[in-house]
């Protein structure tokens, strides 16, 4: 199974600018043959590029250090040096790149194919041809090449997702993002099931889909990095619309579905202000049982109160998802 990186910090290192060349000619029917010493080539860049076939950043995880290619020195009878290839590092689009020093976000690879310059290549030395003057007609100097940027920085990687589902662990979230698309995560009873995010294609109607991300592991303490929340919050952080999902079936005052409901949601105030702010809709799940389906009543009675409404669901046999979709989309094409 690939392993699901999501963060990387790596030190990258522009080529150094080549040094220009002190020569001068010694041709047999150049008698007065001056300076002759070419100028250093430019140093490579190094190159970030979104690439849509990568989801993780694991070759980045075990690579640490990345330098490209030096500009050659210049040589004599004007001849210039090479400049170096420049070094391109493809990564999934949704990358952010942060200075790892600052933390500042220096850039973000938002699009298929964008390119970025995180680190520049030295300038190319002068060689001694292009310090002659008509007082100085044999400089034996030249200029040094530039070193190129070196910084070390922090790649961390959002999934792009248009309808993030959130909710405790076995709250049905894997369940019901196979049920709506062709993702296929794996199911089980225990908690922290679901270790890495899945996305899913979820096709609406009339040729219009949008992406659905399974985020696992939040739980009370998300914020402060307890279960696996801290983690994948940021994940959901480009969603347009949240889907926020109650375990029905879970038994207990502690896990009663209005008190998860309000835990989960003071953990992605906690975390961010602007995440808490995004349009929610809220399911209770497992309707299929009994005993969740009257916990899940009473639940929507009480958020109807609060003139919030609550969809009665079941992922696991399809109950109440086709009005869950419509209101997602109501929001993903409201624009």
């Amino acid at each position: 199974m690939l392993k699901f990186v999501d963060e990387a910090r790596i030190e990258v290192k522009a080529g150094d600018g080549g040094n220009g060349a002190v020569a001068f000619r010694r041709e047999k029917y150049v008698p007065l043959g001056g300076p002759s010493g070419g100028d250093g080539g430019r140093g490579g860049d190094v190159v970030l590029e979104a690439d849509n076939n990568l989801t993780t950043l694991l070759d980045f995880h075990y690579q640490k250090h990345h330098k490209a290619r030096s500009g050659e020195h210049g040589g004599g009878s004007d001849c210039n040096g090479r400049g170096g290839e420049d070094l391109i590092l493809k990564l999934p689009v949704g990358t952010r790149i942060k200075d790892g020093v600052s933390g500042d976000v220096l850039h973000e690879l938002g699009t298929i194919g964008e390119r970025w310059i995180v680190a520049r290549g030295g300038k190319g030395g002068l060689g001694n041809m292009n310090f002659a003057t008509s007082t100085r007609q044999a400089p034996r100097f030249a200029e040094p090449g530039t070193p190129g940027e070196k910084k070390e920085v922090v790649l961390e990687l959002r999934l792009l997702a248009d309808v993030g589902l959130l909710g405790y662990p076995n709250a049905g979230k894997s369940t019901l993002i196979s049920h709506v698309s062709r993702a296929k995560p794996k199911v089980a009873d225990y908690p922290f099931t679901t270790l890495v995010p899945h996305l899913g294609v979820v096709a609406y109607k009339q040729d219009r889909s949008f992406v659905m991300a399974d985020i696992p592991g939040i739980i009370e303490g998300a914020h402060e990095g307890l279960g696996l929340g801290h983690q994948f919050l940021k994940h959901v952080e480009k969603c347009k619309v949240l889907i926020h999902l109650i375990d029905c079936s879970a038994e207990g005052d502690e896990r009663a579905p209005l008190h998860d409901y309000e835990i989960l949601n003071r953990e992605l105030k906690l975390y961010s202000k602007e995440l808490a702010k995004k349009p929610q809709i809220i399911a209770a799940n497992k309707a299929d049982l009994p005993e969740a389906r009257e916990r899940a009543a009473k639940f929507a009675s009480a958020m109807k109160r609060k003139k919030k409404k609550v969809h009665i669901i079941s992922a696991a046999t399809g109950e109440g998802l086709k009005e869950l979709l419509d209101d997602a989309a109501k929001v993903l094409y409201a624009t």
